[in-house]
């Protein structure tokens, strides 16, 4: 361990971030650099998740969102599309047991049109049987569009019968999957680009952004420690001036 790195490591988390967004990119990659096939990516991209969940909590992180399946991600190749449908059905059923006990609640945030109804049924059964949890909030972003959020709320909004004078940030906002939670603080892209990739794009209006090349299979408690240091280093205004500008 370097002098950085033992710098870092001492540094006490004294701001916590209450939302953490997390973009999990890089898993193809991660598999391609190994030989192994893309899918095989994915499989190590879930198996470091216990680990970040649990330093969230020790790191006192309220609610985690993780982009998992875009509304894009249809456009991959079939066989890369059926495996992450088998991956996310594998992961509920070996994980979510030990989820519950832990005290994760799960949600998911997103479309169910087009997943299956075997997939439907098992994520609606995560979300039932997790509700009561508070130690640590879970959205798994799957099947989930920044854009196809916000026209779902709209869509929503007319069919609800609202009048334009009643709709403002704050009754949009209420549309959304997230309406009953708060704006993340924080959003993390591993992988190395940087960009958001239509992911939370209303609620991300005032997040601080971490971009890391690390990929998400080898992104681990350490490197989530990280992003928080970075992040507690910000000074964040939404737009105001900081009381000690000149």
């Amino acid at each position: 361990m370097d002098d950085k790195e033992k710098e870092r490591a001492s540094t006490p988390l004294k701001k916590v971030p209450r939302h953490v967004g997390i973009i999990m990119d890089g898993n193809g990659r991660w598999a391609q650099a190994r030989g192994l096939p893309r899918t095989a990516g994915h499989r190590a991209g879930t198996e470091n998740l216990r680990e970040i969940f649990q330093a969230a909590v020790d790191f006192g992180i309220e609610i985690l969102t993780l982009y998992a399946f875009s509304t894009e991600n249809w456009n991959r190749p079939p066989r890369e599309v059926r495996a992450l449908m088998r991956l996310l059905n594998r992961v509920i059923e070996n994980e979510l047991d030990e989820l519950v006990e832990s005290g994760v609640r799960i949600r998911h945030v997103g479309l169910l049109d087009g997943l299956s109804p075997m997939i439907v049924k098992k994520i609606q059964h995560a979300e039932e049987v997790s509700e009561e949890n508070e130690r640590l909030i879970v959205n798994v972003a799957f099947n989930y569009g920044g854009r196809a959020e916000i026209v779902q709320a709209a869509k929503q909004m007319i069919a609800d019968g609202l009048s334009t004078d009643e709709v403002d940030e704050e009754r949009f906002s209420d549309y959304l999957f997230t309406g009953d939670l708060p704006d993340p603080d924080l959003i993390i892209r591993t992988g190395g680009d940087v960009r958001l990739s239509n992911f939370l794009i209303w609620q991300s209006a005032y997040a601080e952004l971490y971009f890391t090349p690390t990929l998400w299979p080898d992104f681990h408690r350490e490197d989530l420690r990280k992003a928080l240091i970075s992040y507690q280093q910000r000074d964040r205004r939404f737009g105001r001036l900081n009381p000690n500008s000149q």
